[in-house]
């Protein structure tokens, strides 16, 4: 099989993805004061988007050093799984922002912390089924025709995944422009409180929709092109087209991190401790709230 360099390119994210990754996930866990909901939602997140991360480096080798169609299956399921998770763990993180800010005075209740296992538990048995799908038989391995522009994904399996899409996306847009309202009306009163100048109640309430607007416009720049095109692509569609709507997609995995886990002051205390040599596992946090909106 000649090599394809768009096969390359997404092997190189791979790596780049696990990488990051792999970093988050060994900070979280190895170190007990991370066990806040907040940092298990951001845990779940990173898990899910290193598990993207290997599966792209798996795809990429078993295609060109181990063909095999029950390998591919597989791999393809990995996948499947793994971006699945990471749009739902966006979605939960989203959840979590809300809730902390509508039930300020509740959110660190127990309820909290169950509350945050249920979504664990929905968010990867949803995406395990989904993986599940190619495996369990419904592919197209035996019927060209109905291959979507996924290969051996068909094209059902596909829409279901892109209106999923389109429900999570549709949901986060609705709750950040609900936290939007909500930091805006914080700040004002803030600012009427403490008496501060209008133009500061203006800097804090635009830093805050900056923030969200780059966190809502990064996972849709990363994630529109793909959804659009699955519903619209069909398999004789040249693979080019898949290849460019595809890669972005994989770059929300490698953003990811910067965003929800490196922008975070405790884990960013963490990464310092261990690059100086000191790393102490049960060093204190005073924070335990969602990270910066």
């Amino acid at each position: 099989l000649a090599l394809n360099p768009w096969d390359v390119v997404l092997c190189i994210s791979g790596t780049i993805i696990s990488c990051e990754n792999a970093i988050v996930v060994v900070v979280i866990f190895y170190t007990p004061a991370f066990r806040a909901p907040m940092f298990l939602l951001i845990g779940s997140l990173a898990t899910a988007d290193l598990l993207a991360g290997l599966g792209l480096i798996l795809h990429f080798a078993f295609v060109y050093f181990i063909p095999s169609e029950a390998v591919s299956l597989l791999t393809v399921g990995l996948l499947v799984t793994s971006f699945t998770a990471s749009v739902s763990s966006l979605l939960t993180i989203t959840i979590d922002r809300y809730l902390s800010l509508y039930n300020a005075l509740t959110y660190y209740s127990e309820r909290t912390v169950t509350r945050t296992y249920i979504m664990l538990i929905l968010t990867w048995g949803a995406s395990i089924c989904y993986g599940l799908l190619p495996i369990m038989g419904w592919n197209c391995l035996k019927e060209p025709s109905a291959c979507s522009i996924v290969k051996p994904l068909t094209k059902n399996h596909l829409i279901i995944l892109s209106v999923s899409f389109f429900m999570v996306f549709a949901v986060m847009l609705q709750l950040y422009v609900q936290i939007c309202k909500i930091v805006c009306r914080h700040a004002h009163q803030i600012a009427v409180q403490r008496h501060f100048l209008a133009s500061s109640h203006y800097v804090t309430t635009r830093k805050g929709i900056a923030t969200l607007a780059v966190i809502l416009g990064t996972f849709a720049s990363c994630w529109l092109p793909f959804a659009i095109y699955c519903l619209l692509g069909d398999y004789s569609y040249p693979a080019l087209y898949t290849y460019i709507t595809l890669l972005p997609a994989t770059y929300n995995s490698m953003i990811n991190p910067v965003i929800y886990a490196f922008r975070n002051q405790e884990i960013q205390k963490v990464l310092w401790t261990v690059c100086c040599g000191c790393f102490s596992p049960t060093m204190p946090f005073r924070s335990r709230s969602p990270s910066d909106v």
